[in-house]
């Protein structure tokens, strides 16, 4: 359907037929006009898989992609448009026509607890990866949603903040990937962020929307609240805000016919979101082709083998004092100790959540890997859950029309775990806003013993074991920082238990007024010093040890930041005291965002494999023997301490503003200007062959405005092994008139290389490259003088330099400036 079908449409619709496009109906899908043959349009989160319609747990299955540091760190272009086409495909088993992906907020922070679902510190990397993902994800029908624009750089009172960001900070950093998103994607929607920038909600900044995105950028497509951003009716509509989500409508629908009717809203605003919903329906071929209403769970083979791919490829090795990779012929015996050797991370929480198809832990692709060959060791050693580890106990349910769990109960369907969130009415007859429920068990502990038993929830919540009364989260219930805000945090209750004994669990629930309802058990039997030493014994009698450690889920997660830089509970100690058992340590870590790492010198490996997917214990296996290269490269700078980021002291704000203080100094960028040594810089990562640099050269040694500069240089493999080496190009401005960093990566290609084989590498620089935001011209200046061009392994591993000369100054508005 062309323009020309699109103005027949809308001038066949009413007022109120347009109107009704400006909202959501339900929680994922618009609203259709039937009379004109208009459909639908399902939209679904999220960057790393395809959740559909369901809740947060217990919807239909789905394929888990590793997350957005993970594909960042594998500074694959090619192959991150590869994922980028399989999450299409895994929209279009759900019947989605629109992923609301990907996120490109900055990592100005380590704290943040979305860290993880965005690329990098750096604007020109995450550029480039989000526009690989865009056009994988467009390329197959499917709608990419670039998000969330603007300033969304932690989650600490993301829905009211103030980004307070001066305009050459804006320009330069933050609004960089979402204009390659915009001018060289082509993204068909783009999401606001629930925080204000500068004092105005995004979802109602006229500057932002309409004369940056809409009119300076070209953006044709539809741009979306964040779900319950939206604030208003006229002053986001006028804004430039086209579909508030979800639905049904809050500000729009009938207030927003009002608001046209007193002239508040111009009925051609109106006309023109209206053309952009239509124009989005026509490019997802909804008109042809309408959403299927029954959602798929297909566990494709070829998706399994990319994110195993991917997962192993987005592993940065650290450190390695030639224990790896492990030769299987060489030991005879393993220990895997740590909370994460036999649960398998794969993903962060939030909306990115799915439910994964599998989830293959480290512990079972090590087996799988070596077989019977080896023989494994494992010690748990230590915790490192924030919220108690979820009871893994099929319920049975009973609802009742009130909140009061009085009269007739009506039975539901069984719960295939102790954690459900409802979305809709939870049994035949039961209405969804006010409902309670009985939820029943039987608990049989391994172990005799004191056990802990929590609960969360949204709404209220009480657990009873054999009759008693052991957690009331239902007569002082309190709003937490859980399920997005709406839920309670952890209320707790202990009983001490005898093994092999089975106990009736019953848990009762009442559903709020509004907001999520959801509830969450959790039990254990708490760690002790015993735990620990079993592990420094394992460790002390095996060839090796591997000691799998980080985050999960509860910390790395949508709606709360995390409170430090440091691993949780005890596995610091665990590390160490393994360590000094067993010099032969290899540490193996899963987090979103850099941490400390005390017992660095102690190890002798350390590989960051962060959050790879359902694959997670395949592809973490495959890097630790050899089958894979490790050629990830870090996307964020390690700081030795929490202190050392750019950010501390500007974070996570207070009084409901956080100042971007650091301005264009961020990540790496402070780190050199500072003279900071970071712990891991940014680039980092090692290899199991090496490579040399050389013969680097330059197009020219002088440039006219307007003209580029093709940087040329040979790689070779010198080591053993294939590999793969991330040459990296930093442009460096030797004087300026306005402050600029050190360097900054303008430039990267991965290349892939046999031992002994060298390779020529090209990349080339536009004038964009090489300018700087002046906010006094509101424009971008390239001054003429003298620049160096660097090229190296990592932001601190320059291998070569050159230089050349800009012989007059550059200046382009930013409407003319090409990216």
């Amino acid at each position: 359907m062309n323009e020309q079908r699109i103005d027949t449409l809308l001038n066949a619709m009413t007022l109120e037929e347009q109107v009704s496009l400006l909202a959501g109906a339900s929680f994922w899908t618009t609203v259709p006009v039937e009379r004109l043959g208009i459909p639908s349009l399902k939209v679904s989160d999220g960057p790393n898989g395809v959740r559909g319609a369901g809740s947060l747990v217990g919807s239909v299955k789905a394929a888990s992609f590793p997350v957005a540091i993970s594909l960042a760190s594998t500074w694959n272009t090619g192959l991150v448009t590869r994922v980028g086409e399989a999450l299409a495909q895994e929209a279009q088993s759900k019947g989605a026509q629109v992923l609301l992906a990907p996120t490109v907020n900055l990592h100005r922070s380590t704290q943040n607890g979305r860290n993880f679902e965005c690329y990098s510190e750096d604007p020109f990397l995450s550029a480039r990866l989000c526009v690989a993902y865009i056009q994988g994800v467009q390329s197959q029908g499917v709608g990419a949603t670039v998000k969330h624009y603007v300033g969304n750089e932690s989650e600490f009172e993301r829905m009211s903040i103030s980004s307070d960001i001066d305009e050459r900070a804006l320009r330069e950093l933050y609004l960089v990937p979402f204009e390659a998103a915009v001018k060289e994607a082509g993204t068909w929607a783009v999401m606001c962020s629930y925080n204000k920038l500068n004092g105005t909600y995004a979802s109602e900044n006229r500057r932002l929307l309409t004369d940056i995105l809409k009119r300076e950028w070209g953006f044709d497509g539809v741009l979306m609240s964040d779900w319950f951003a939206t604030h208003s009716t006229a002053e986001s509509l006028n804004a430039g805000l086209d579909l508030e989500m979800p639905g049904p409508a809050k500000y729009r629908g009938q207030k927003l016919l009002e608001a046209v009717r007193s002239g508040e809203v111009r009925a051609e605003a109106i006309q023109d979101s209206a053309r952009r919903m239509l124009r989005l329906l026509t490019r997802v071929g909804a008109f042809e082709r309408p959403a299927p209403a029954e959602e798929q769970a297909i566990d494709r083979p070829e998706h399994r083998a990319l994110i195993r791919r991917a997962g192993a490829e987005g592993t940065v090795l650290l450190k390695n004092e030639g224990v790896l990779p492990l030769d299987p012929k060489r030991l005879k015996k393993v220990a895997l100790i740590g909370p994460n050797a036999k649960t398998a991370q794969i993903m962060g929480g939030g909306s990115a959540q799915v439910n994964a198809h599998y989830r293959v832990s480290p512990h079972e692709g090590i087996q799988a890997q070596l077989g019977g060959s080896v023989v494994l060791g494992y010690e748990l050693g230590c915790s490192n859950h924030k919220l108690l580890p979820l009871l893994q106990e099929p319920l049975s349910a009973e609802y009742f029309n009130n909140r009061g769990l009085s009269g007739q109960g009506v039975s539901g369907a069984g719960l295939a775990q102790a954690e459900v969130m409802w979305n809709d009415e939870p049994a035949p007859g039961i209405t969804a806003e006010t409902f309670s429920a009985r939820l029943s068990t039987r608990f049989t502990p391994d172990e005799d013993g004191v056990h802990h038993f929590g609960l969360v929830s949204a709404g209220l919540s009480r657990l009873y074991m054999d009759g008693r009364l052991i957690v009331d989260n239902w007569s002082a219930w309190k709003q937490g920082d859980t399920y997005f805000g709406s839920g309670s945090d952890e209320v707790t209750g202990t009983l001490d238990l005898q093994a092999g004994r089975a106990y009736e669990v019953t848990i009762e629930y009442a559903s709020p007024a509004e907001g999520m309802r959801a509830v969450r058990v959790g039990v254990t039997r708490p760690l002790g010093d015993a735990h620990l030493e079993r592990a420094v014994r394992l460790a002390a009698g095996c060839d090796v040890a591997l000691v799998f450690v980080g985050h999960n889920g509860e910390w790395d997660t949508e709606a709360v930041d995390r409170p430090h830089m440091d691993l949780v509970g005890r596995q610091n100690e665990l590390v160490s005291r393994v360590a000094s058992a067993n010099p032969r340590t290899v540490v193996v870590l899963q987090t979103g965002a850099p941490v400390a790492m005390p017992w660095l010198d102690a190890v002798a490996g350390v590989l960051q494999a962060w959050y790879p997917g359902q694959e997670a214990g395949n592809a973490i296996a495959d890097v630790l023997f050899g089958a894979a290269e490790p050629s990830g490269r870090l996307p964020q700078t390690f700081p030795v301490r929490l202190e050392d980021n750019a950010a501390h002291g500007n974070y996570p704000g207070a009084s409901g503003r956080v100042r971007y203080g650091e301005g264009i100094f961020a990540g790496y960028r402070h780190h050199d200007t500072k003279h900071l040594p970071p712990l891991f810089p940014f680039g980092f990562g090692l290899s199991y062959t090496s490579f040399a640099y050389g013969n680097l050269r330059l197009s020219a040694e002088a440039l006219q405005p307007e003209e580029t500069l093709t940087v040329t240089l040979d790689v070779t493999n010198t080591g053993q092994r294939a590999g793969q080496e991330v040459v990296q190009l930093y442009v460096r401005d030797e004087q300026s008139s306005l402050p600029r960093p050190e360097k900054e990566l303008k430039g990267f290609l991965k290349v892939d290389l046999a031992p002994g084989e060298t390779k020529s590498v090209t990349l080339t620089l536009g004038m964009r490259a090489l300018a700087y935001f002046d906010d006094a011209r509101a424009a971008w200046v390239a001054e003429a003088g003298r620049f160096e061009v660097l090229v190296g392994s990592s932001s601190r591993d320059i291998r070569a330099r050159a230089a050349f000369t800009l012989q007059r100054e550059w200046v382009r508005p930013p409407a003319q400036a090409a990216f």
